[in-house]
């Protein structure tokens, strides 16, 4: 399997100063700031990423464990919620909320969300991100 890469750079402090960040040999970039991570300001921030990563790993999962089953998947959707609080002092990823809807024949809603949560419990994001206090899944059929 391939190693994924990324780079990131910062200048200056961090209340005015701003950083760019480069991953999949540079078709995904963005810029950072103090205001874009946390003042909900213009740009990107690395809880973003961090979403984006855990709703693509899961969709995928949950296809492969839904396919694996005999049930191949049309399709699935899923947006991830990433919350950051300061916990003593330090930001913290205190709480992931994946909220996921698939079209696929042939299984009924308590399958689907069986079968979600097998995925959610063997995505690899997931698995790296074990140490977030919280993380929740809200599946349903389309």
């Amino acid at each position: 399997m391939p190693v994924s890469k990324a780079h990131a750079n910062w200048n200056g402090d961090i209340p005015t100063g701003s950083g760019q960040f480069t991953a999949g040999g540079g078709s995904i970039s963005g810029g950072v700031t103090y205001k874009s991570r946390f003042e909900d300001g213009p740009g990107s921030n690395p809880e973003q990423l961090i979403a984006a990563a855990h709703a693509s790993c899961f969709s995928m999962a949950l296809a492969s464990t839904l396919a694996g089953a005999g049930f191949p998947a049309e399709s699935i959707e899923t947006d991830a919620a990433v919350t950051l609080r300061p916990v003593d002092g330090a930001p913290t990823i205190l709480k992931i909320e994946l909220t996921t809807q698939g079209r696929v024949a042939g299984v009924d809603e308590a399958q689907f969300r069986e079968y979600a949560e097998q995925a959610k419990a063997n995505c690899p994001v997931s698995r790296a991100l074990a140490g977030v206090p919280e993380i929740t899944l809200q599946a349903t059929l389309a």
